[in-house]
């Protein structure tokens, strides 16, 4: 399970990078870039510390999912638009999955 969790998160991680930039061009938004550089670069690391420690990236990669999820699951929540909030609810949400079920088979 852990081979595809650093895929996940690796994916994952990229996406919000790219969101981030996304959010910073369409709406001049500073905070997007921020958090979506520092929240990808986060998740990044996590899938590459999985092989050698498996525990650290898990953490890592599971706290981030958390704090994302718990951003955009209300944002979905509230306006209802698919993107950015409803993307990112679900990949977060899937994320939070993926590192217990990772956790679980370690």
């Amino acid at each position: 399970m852990i081979g595809p969790a650093k895929i996940y998160f690796l994916i994952f991680g990229l996406l919000t990078i790219v969101g981030g930039v996304i959010g910073y061009v369409k709406a001049g938004s500073t905070a997007s870039i921020i958090a979506g550089a520092i929240s990808g670069i986060a998740l990044i690391v996590a899938a590459y510390l999985l092989p050698g420690n498996v525990v650290l990236g898990l953490v890592v990669a599971g706290v981030v999912s958390i704090l994302l999820a718990g951003r955009f699951i209300p944002a979905f929540m509230q306006t209802g638009k698919i993107m950015p909030a409803g993307l990112m609810a679900v990949l977060s949400a899937i994320g939070v999955v993926v590192a217990i079920v990772a956790w679980i088979k370690k």
